[in-house]
């Protein structure tokens, strides 16, 4: 299985957030895609044990509704914790209370939905610290790079 590959730091595409551990001025601009990570780590958890107990659960009429509110809470939660960005992504995620209750394979659907897209977020977290760590890296090989080097230790005429 091949790599995957990590954009450049100078590259335009690549995210924000690597500059911004770096660069004071670009921190105080950037804003953070997730302001609350515990908070989104036990919503995805949550999601994640939701899904895993509906997979196996005969849903009657009565799980299916306090599902799907469950659900759009747990769709509500996480815009709080988002970016914009982040929470407009989160949209055609909702179940609409007017279309009536879904049925056990919708909601399926919908929480396997949610927890996928959960999973793709926790990979761009981990994609943009591995950009951090090598922006890192770099800016740290030029500025040992740009260090004048120092003459070697001559014994002769060298006071302790």
């Amino acid at each position: 299985m091949p790599e995957p590959t990590t954009p450049h730091p100078t590259d335009p595409d690549a995210p924000q957030v690597a500059h911004a551990q770096l660069d004071p001025v670009v921190r105080e601009e950037t804003r953070e895609a997730v302001e609350e990570p515990a908070r989104l780590i036990r919503i995805a958890s949550t999601v994640q044990t939701l899904l895993e107990e509906v997979q196996t659960t005969e849903l009657d009429e009565a799980a299916r509704q306090r599902l799907t509110e469950i659900h759009n809470r747990t769709v509500e939660d996480l815009r709080s914790v988002v970016s914009g960005d982040l929470a407009a992504e989160l949209e055609g995620l909702s179940l609409e209370p007017d279309d009536g209750t879904p049925t056990g394979a919708e909601l399926r659907v919908m929480q396997a939905q949610l927890s996928g897209w959960l999973q793709g977020l926790f990979h761009g977290i981990q994609a943009s610290i591995v950009t951090q760590q090598l922006a890192a890296q770099q800016q740290l090989a030029r500025m040992r790079a740009q260090q004048p080097q120092m003459p070697a230790a001559d014994d002769r005429g060298q006071y302790l």
